[in-house]
């Protein structure tokens, strides 16, 4: 490992995690939950609650014990220093999720007739062979599901996390800093230029790499809340409004930023800018404790409205090992969300036009006792 990443991530306290997910099956009484993060199923839970990278199946049984099953096992023994974590070979269960269901259940003697969830991605044929295996067994397969309730839990980080996405962010403002530099000292000239300049730069800080595929868009091609092909060789930051959206990943986890730089802007604009920026500073000043984060986006919303104009996307989301996490920031009625304390999230209001280009600030933010903690310093450049 990076000696630098070494130094800049805690050890992370496992089972304290793995504990909320036990006392959680047993007020559902289930005996044994799996959790799948495969190709074509992703789930990053299994991250969360081992430090394995992935490709696994973890199971969960209601008398606390835990067994990773992994396809490459050497990887699982490097990342994964939980001690009561047992470590399998996937392939000793032919690489079949049911098979390793089944035989975790007579290892550890599961009761017949005891509740075994499998997650609710889990395409209905597969759900028959599940059923079909464990014959004996109550299986599962809902939406309101172990792997939702982790991603709930989730949303409030804990205090090694907190630690790891300050330090993502501390890096993530050095590339901010090199990339308006660079801007304007003309060494950035394409996308391709900006886009790679942060993928290269982030590795020699420690980082495990991008967080997500940046998107650098130029001038041509702002007018797009996420610009499609990612970066091309067009021009970046000549006249009008340039988007850059990147992050960095550290320890597992993510930051999420965009810049825009403005090179001369006309009429238009300036007043697509303006407000942005007017919408940033309205929307940090709301995101508070207690606040219910269909709230803060309506507010977003209407303060556009007066303008006739209509943000097209949520107004942030909650970071962490997946770019885009709970709580949503939208103005839906569906939203439950309140902030409080220890979330970090995005905040990031923006508006596209087909001819004028888009702008969008976006930075991460910690929700404290006392207000909002702005962990990244984007900003619109203006050059």
């Amino acid at each position: 490992m990076n000696q630098r990443r070494q130094k800049l991530i805690p050890q992370i306290k496992y089972l304290s995690r793995l504990e909320k997910v036990w006392d959680w099956m047993a007020a559902e009484g289930i005996a044994l939950v799996m959790l799948e993060d495969t190709e074509g199923r992703r789930d990053r839970n299994i991250r969360w609650l081992t430090g394995h990278p992935g490709d696994a199946l973890l199971l969960l049984s209601a008398d606390r014990k835990a067994l990773l099953a992994a396809w490459d096992i050497n990887l699982a023994k490097h990342y994964v220093s939980e001690p009561s974590i047992l470590i399998a070979s996937y392939n000793d269960f032919d690489r079949l999720p049911q098979k390793a269901v089944a035989a975790v259940t007579a290892l550890l003697g599961i009761q017949a007739g005891s509740k075994i969830e499998i997650p609710s991605v889990t395409p209905y044929p597969v759900f028959l062979d599940f059923v079909g295996e464990l014959t004996d067994h109550d299986i599962l397969c809902r939406q309101r599901s172990a792997a939702v309730e982790i991603k709930k839990m989730r949303a409030v980080k804990d205090e090694e996390e907190i630690q790891i996405l300050r330090k993502a962010a501390a890096l993530t403002n050095e590339l901010i800093d090199l990339l308006e530099k660079n801007v304007r000292k003309g060494k950035i000239k394409t996308e391709a230029d900006a886009a790679i300049l942060i993928e290269i730069e982030a590795r020699k800080l420690g980082c495990e790499g991008t967080a997500f595929e940046t998107l650098a868009a130029g001038p041509d091609r702002s007018y797009a809340i996420h610009a499609f092909p990612a970066w091309t060789n067009a021009s970046f930051a000549g006249k009008g409004l340039s988007i850059l959206d990147f992050g960095v990943r550290l320890g597992s986890y993510g930051t999420d930023v965009t810049l825009t730089f403005a090179r001369e802007p006309n009429t238009g604009q300036e007043k697509i800018i303006n407000m942005v920026e007017k919408a940033y500073k309205l929307g940090l000043s709301m995101a508070r404790n207690g606040m219910p984060a269909k709230k803060l986006a309506a507010a977003i919303d209407s303060l556009f409205a007066k303008s006739r104009k209509k943000m097209p996307h949520s107004l942030g989301h909650g970071i962490g090992i997946d770019e885009h996490e709970y709580p949503i920031i939208r103005n839906r009625g569906d939203n439950e969300w309140v902030l409080e304390p220890d979330m970090i999230l995005t905040l990031e209001p923006g508006l596209y036009d087909a001819a004028y280009g888009g702008c969008r600030l976006e930075n991460d933010i910690l929700i404290t006792k006392d207000g909002p903690e702005v962990l990244t310093d984007a900003r619109i450049i203006r050059l």
